[in-house]
Formats: structure tokens, sequence, C-alpha cells
């Protein structure tokens, strides 16, 4: 298996992009295709060990800068690293794409070179963000603002996939999340999308509400993305401020390590994304993970190692599968 990275994408490329994926190829046995200029990519890679590692080099000069509007970027730069890295796996050279560059980019990229699924507009992206919760998943997290309920729908499908596949879980349940449990309360949006859920096939539960999320009383949580990644942000950022509180309160009164130990696993517990690295952008024609832009080497090994675990797991031909299942189900040619 070959994985395309991009090593130029990211707050901390090259140095711990490079050194990611030296440590990926080492730990899972895959082969990396690593973009970026040439000689910044090997004078990185001279820092480490790469003996025994299949690590290519494929040069371009260019990259997408954080904050460059996505489609404008990608008109001006086309062989940037994101789109060569996206490029080769449509071709066939890799397997998958993993990138930490501007997320607008990536998406686009993968829009743009891999296409969607057939029946599905927009990717999505989403998975579990809560250790809280670990068998919970919400789809969206950020990539869809506004959203019709034949979307929402598709997010559900996708988000049982990922909980089938990646989880290991049999016949999950699916929710939508509101502002009360009750069928008839919530926006217009979740309104309309509460009958199409019910006779969709899926096992469906109802709604629930943000409160549920911890518990994990559904193993698919659907909202849009202005709502999931208000969500997931502020269950990271609530995670990171008691870290902080509870080294202050406890600092002088439990012993150093004790501390540490009791804050690590509260952020891991709110911070699931920074213990897996990144995950694959859903509903697009093959697989492309994301990272966080502020991801160092050890959250881009991870990434790689999800990339890895998707194709093995065939995800995307999963997908299409349940898609096309749904799609019968409510006897209409597309969703």
């Amino acid at each position: 298996m070959k994985i395309a990275v991009d090593g130029m994408g990211g707050d901390h490329a090259p140095a711990e992009i490079v050194r990611g994926a030296v440590d990926a190829a080492r730990e899972y046995g895959v082969g990396i295709a690593l973009v970026g200029p040439v000689e910044t990519m090997e004078q990185e890679l001279a820092r480490h060990d790469r003996s025994g590692l299949d690590i290519e080099l494929v040069h371009t000069s260019e990259y997408l800068l954080e904050g460059e509007p996505p489609a404008y970027a990608l008109r001006r730069k086309p062989n940037s690293s994101i789109v060569v890295a996206t490029r080769l796996v449509k071709d066939g050279k890799a397997d998958a794409v993993v990138s930490a560059g501007p997320t607008g980019g990536v998406v686009a990229s993968a829009l743009y070179i891999l296409g969607t699924l057939e029946g599905i507009s927009r990717p999505v992206a989403g998975g579990a963000f809560l250790g809280f919760a670990p068998n919970t998943v919400m789809m969206d997290l950020g990539s869809n603002v506004d959203c019709q309920p034949h979307q929402l729908l598709d997010f559900a499908i996708v988000g049982t996939v990922y909980a089938q596949k990646m989880l290991n879980i049999q016949n999950p349940t699916v929710a939508l999340l509101s502002i009360g449990a009750e069928e008839g309360k919530g926006n217009e949006q979740v309104k309309a999308s509460y009958p199409l859920f019910q006779k969709c096939g899926l096992n469906f539960i109802g709604n629930v509400e943000g409160y549920d999320i911890p518990s994990g009383r559904a193993n698919v949580v659907i909202c849009d993305g202005f709502v999931g990644n208000i969500v997931v942000k502020f269950g990271e950022a609530l995670g990171r401020n008691i870290c902080q509180w509870l080294k202050d309160k406890l600092g002088g009164r439990l012993p150093e390590g004790e501390v540490k130990e009791i804050t690590d696993s509260l952020l891991l517990a709110t911070n699931t994304a920074d213990a897996v690295g990144g995950g694959p952008l859903w509903a697009v024609d093959g697989v492309a993970c994301v990272s966080h832009g502020r991801s160092r080497h050890g959250e881009i090994t991870r990434a790689i190692g999800q990339a890895k675990l998707a194709v093995e797991r065939d995800l995307v031909g999963s997908l299409k599968a349940e898609l096309a299942a749904a799609r019968r189900k409510l006897e209409i040619p597309g969703i």
C-alpha cells in the first residue's frame, strides 16, 4: 500500500509532516509518496533513519497557504502539493492521500480531482470526537454549513458505515441532534428530516440532545456542519481549559506526575481528534484523510494509520453499497 502525503500542508510543515511520514512508514509498513519541493523534503529526511523504508519523493514547488480562498488558490496553484498528492490517488499511483493543509483546499482538491460518490452532492467530515463516548460518531463536523434533509440522510448513511467498519458496531443506532427528544422538536431542517429518517432503513432512534452525546446514547449523531463544528470545538476547548484549571488547583497538592496523568487522561477523553490524528473525508470517491492544521508528527503518523485502515476495510466500496440499499428502500433514484 502507498499513501501520498502532502509534505507542505500544516502549521508545522515540513519538519513535523516528514517525521510523521517516516514514523508511519516504519510503524505501519506502508509506502509513502512525499509531495513537496524535493530539496526541502531531502533536507528533512536527512534528519531521520529511513533505511529499509519505502519513501519516494514527488516534486512540486507550489503549496497552499492558510487563509487562501480554496477555489482561487487551486486555480492559481494547479501544481500545489495537495493537488499533486490527490492526483496520485486518482491516477492509481497511491491508495490514499493525507494532508494537514487548509481544510478548504483539501476538500476542494478531493472534490475536483476524485469527485463524490454517485448520489451525494457534498463530501462530509466527521467521526468519533469524544473519548467519553468512544462508540459515538458525529456527522458533519464542519464541511457543510447549510444542509437539506436529504443531505443529512447522506451523512447518516456515511456515519453508519463508519461505525460498522471503523468501530465494529454491527447495527449502529442513528439519531438527529435537536433541542428536544420528542418528534416535532427542533428547527425546520430537523423536523423535515425526521420522517425521511424514519423510512430510510437505518436504525433510527429519533432525536437526541446535547447532553446525550457524552453518555453515548446514539452511535451516529447527525447535524449540519455549523452545529457540529461548534459542538466539537466547544468540547475540545472545555477539555483543555478544565485541564489547565486542574493543574492550577492540584499543583502543590499532588505530585506533578499524578497531576499530569490526570490531565492527560482528561485531554484524551475530550480531544479524540488529537489521539486519532485525522480521518477520512467521507463521500469522496477515494480515500482522502484530513488532519488538524496544528498537527505534530504523532498526529500525522496516526492519520496515515487511519488512511491505511480505510483502504484495508474498503470504506469507499462499503459506502457505495449502503447508498444503493438506502435508495432502494426509499424507492427513489438518488438521495
